[in-house]
């Protein structure tokens, strides 16, 4: 597999992340109570930090060559 292709499946993990923490917060926020709520929200920011980390490395890694 080539360097550009991983770097591709890894943003995709990246956005995979995001899209979770997007249903985890959208839960949180409306649909849970008491403890739950607050766990969601943690798995929830934990993935955004994630996916934050993810897409920032493969942007600052620049161009494969």
């Amino acid at each position: 597999m080539t360097p550009g292709l991983q770097k591709m499946w890894i943003s995709f993990a990246g956005m995979g992340f995001m899209f979770i923490s997007l249903l985890f917060i959208y839960v949180s926020r409306y649909k849970l109570k008491g403890i739950w709520k607050g766990l969601a929200a943690v798995i929830a920011y934990t993935c955004m930090l994630l996916a934050g980390f993810i897409i920032f490395v493969v942007v600052v890694s620049g161009p494969t060559g």
